[in-house]
């Protein structure tokens, strides 16, 4: 799992490592310092006071003793192999304690001290990384606040002293909390708290200048009472190694949720100023760790409602939820929140539809979502039957309920028709109750929690946290719908930068890509010798790397009908880009047979420098101007889901024929975006391909890509 080795026989990455932090065998608070509520004070009561059992050692410049323990006065006394040292010293001297440490042989460290790559000193701290590297010493921090494991008590915090109240270890039946920010991982663990969710483990990692979120990520899944992970993160600083550690996650059922701010220009401005981040693309970043299996939300509260499902129901649903109310007006509200989202409801089937119109009203009409009027007032078995027939639906994936409660001995019954429901089913299921701050009934509340029912006092917010873990089953299967890189041959030699569209085109056809037919040519006679032989009409294009925009500097001359008129483009073409471009020498004219015309799509694809390749396929023309109506994949896509993914285009309609216009060739196109995605995981020198436009001819007929514009690295 990307481990290095040590040659004391520990790793400075790896899950390995990460039980040296979670559970060490001996400690030394480095820096301590015996005033009440000073870092090293509170590091060491924190060890006290949640009886840890290993050995304590203290290293401080005063000397002495503190509760019975020595205080050493340099590193160089600790004795050799300690698991873990707690640095509870500034800035200024945590170079010089972790060469100690080196000295010592300490297998892993973590430092509180801020100071480094969040204020700007980033090579501050990359040279103490590599000091801890270099001396096989794992390194957590620095900007570190601490962190808990509530399995075992084990908390190694600096900002206060508390007693950490220990969790049942229960198998899968926790949330690991990991934060870039020690403030944030508190309000998320009392969000979790107040849901009834136990924690396993809350680390606040800091700016991560050693291990990181992927050696955590592989802790927790090996973690026996860890059912799922938690991350806020401000900066993913192994990538490659994270998306591996969010596979693994994803593969052994453990749902891995995550917020990242940082979409808007002053979000990552922020991010940069709190943890020295350097973020990538956010769209880009989006794309492939939910490509990897995670549950990518935008806000806190998602976060916290979404988790509470998923630590509960660890397998996210694939298929829309079916809803439950007393009103009308729920409904409609339920299909304008939810097509806002692009989820969609499924459709009550025959059979329930059957078996619920032998109890329901004659005057309600049995469907998703399933109004049951005011009847349950008078009926209130109605609730439990009603949800039965939902949940035993195969197109519904989870269940929202969202009814007025009414008072107690009316809610008891219908939260025990719930509930029985719920006993024969996996599915998840929240009981939306509106009225945010009214109370509910005690004995409501007590049997709500003992059969794990979750209840929430928003339903926007419920049907919000059920899309997105219903997206996110939706992800896990596509994930699965992937194709094996496969090396190309006859691919072109590319020069540095942008290249000419001739070479561009050499490449797509090695790709398997169709070009039209044609060729370049370096003289008028060539150019006449290619236009016999593809047959007229063609298109002239003035050819070169340095050439940026051929059509405003006159550079496609279009519908040449004989040889005549290829002369003529020829020297018009030479005469429109000296004027535009004085000095430019042209590698030649391409020269191509006109092609039908089809529906325009845009496919392409870049190279993020942190994240690595994603693709890009969308309607083309005006259209990705005017509306940028794209969808950008993962690079492994296969052509199954990447038509899936044309369907879910606002301007999909397109595709099947509108007004007159013949359905295209949707699998070619996504095949093509599934070549260019070979072409940039086989070929890492190109940074970009853009396609623009490929058309796409009626159905059966294919694609043809017109132009092509590759960019390889400088």
């Amino acid at each position: 799992m990307g481990e290095t080795a040590l040659g004391n026989g520990t790793a400075t990455r790896g899950a390995a490592v990460m039980e040296y932090y979670m559970r060490p065998k001996s400690v030394a608070v480095i820096g301590f310092s015996s005033k009440p509520g000073s870092a090293g004070m509170n590091a060491l009561t924190n060890l006290t006071t949640n009886n840890f059992a290993g050995d304590i050692y203290l290293v401080g410049r005063s000397g002495g003793e503190v509760e019975g323990r020595k205080v050493f006065t340099e590193i160089d006394q600790l004795p050799e192999g300690v698991d873990l040292a707690i640095f509870t010293l500034p800035a200024v001297g945590v170079k010089e304690a972790m060469e100690g440490c080196v000295r010592r042989k300490v297998k892993a460290t973590v430092i509180f001290a801020s100071g480094f790559a969040e204020v700007g000193e980033r090579a501050k701290q990359d040279e103490l990384a590599k000091i801890a590297r270099d001396g096989n010493v794992a390194l957590l921090g620095p900007n570190c606040l601490g962190y808990s494991n509530f399995i075992t008590g084990f908390n190694a915090f600096f900002v206060s002293a508390t007693t950490v109240q220990k969790i049942e270890a229960k198998p899968r039946s926790a949330a690991a909390v990991i934060s870039q920010s020690g403030g944030l991982m508190a309000h998320i663990r009392q969000g979790l708290d107040q849901r009834d969710i136990p924690v396993s483990y809350n680390l606040s990692s800091g700016n991560e200048a050693g291990v990181g979120l992927a050696d955590f990520v592989d802790f927790f899944v090996e973690d026996e009472t860890t059912a799922s992970i938690i991350i806020y993160v401000e900066e993913v600083r192994q990538p490659e190694a994270f998306l591996a550690a969010a596979r693994r996650a994803m593969a052994a059922g453990k749902p891995v949720l995550m917020v990242h701010p940082g979409s808007s220009d002053k979000g990552r401005d922020a991010v940069n100023s709190h943890t020295g981040a350097l973020a990538g693309n956010h769209a880009v970043m989006r794309t492939l760790v939910t490509h990897a299996g995670i549950m990518f939300v935008d806000t806190i509260d998602e976060l916290i409602d979404s988790a509470e499902i998923a630590t509960r129901y660890p397998k996210s649903p694939v298929n829309g939820p079916g809803f439950l109310t007393f009103s009308g007006a729920f409904c409609a509200l339920a299909h304008d929140f939810l097509d806002k989202l692009d989820l969609d409801i499924p459709p009550l089937s025959a059979a329930q539809e059957a078996e619920l119109r032998k109890v329901m009203p004659s005057f309600a009409t049995p469907r998703n979502p399933l109004d049951l009027t005011t009847q349950p007032v008078w009926q209130p078995e109605l609730v439990g039957q009603g949800a039965q027939a939902l949940l035993d639906d195969p197109a519904m994936g989870s269940m929202v309920i969202s009814i007025p409660i009414g008072p107690p001995v009316l809610a008891m019954k219908y939260l025990d028709g719930i509930t029985k429901a719920i006993d024969t089913s996996k599915k998840p299921v929240v009981f939306s109750i509106l009225g945010e701050r009214s109370p509910l009934p005690q004995e409501f509340i007590d049997k709500a929690k003992e059969k794990k029912i979750i209840i929430s006092r928003s339903a926007e917010r419920s049907m919000r946290a059920m899309a997105q873990v219903t997206f996110h089953g939706r992800a896990v299967e596509r994930a699965k719908m992937t194709v094996e890189a496969k090396p190309l041959s006859g691919l072109p030699s590319f020069g540095k930068g942008t290249q000419a569209e001739w070479v561009g085109k050499l490449a797509l056809k090695a790709a398997g890509i169709r070009i039209p037919e044609g060729d370049l040519a370096r003289s008028a006679d060539q150019a006449v010798q290619i236009a016999g032989k593809i047959g007229y009409p063609v298109v002239m294009k003035a050819q070169a790397a340095k050439l940026a925009h051929k059509t405003e500097a006159g550079g496609v001359l279009l519908n040449l009908a004989d040889e005549a008129a290829v002369r003529k483009a020829w020297t018009t073409l030479h005469e429109n880009v000296e004027r535009y471009q004085p000095g430019l020498k042209l590698d030649g004219v391409l020269v191509e047979k006109m092609s039908s015309k089809g529906l325009e799509f845009i496919v392409g694809s870049r190279r993020d420098p942190v994240w690595g390749p994603v693709v890009v396929v969308g309607i083309g023309g005006v259209l990705i101007e005017a509306i940028g109506d794209v969808r950008l994949l993962p690079p492994d896509l296969s052509k199954e889901a990447i038509v899936k993914e044309l369907y879910k285009l606002k301007t999909a309609k397109l595709l099947d024929g509108f007004r007159g216009s013949p359905a295209v060739d949707v699998e070619a196109v996504a095949e093509v975006a599934v070549k260019v995605g070979n072409l940039m995981r086989t070929v890492p020198e190109i940074m970009e391909i853009d396609i623009n436009p490929v058309f796409a001819h009626p159905r059966g007929q294919g694609v043809t890509a017109l132009d092509a514009l590759i960019v390889t690295k400088d």
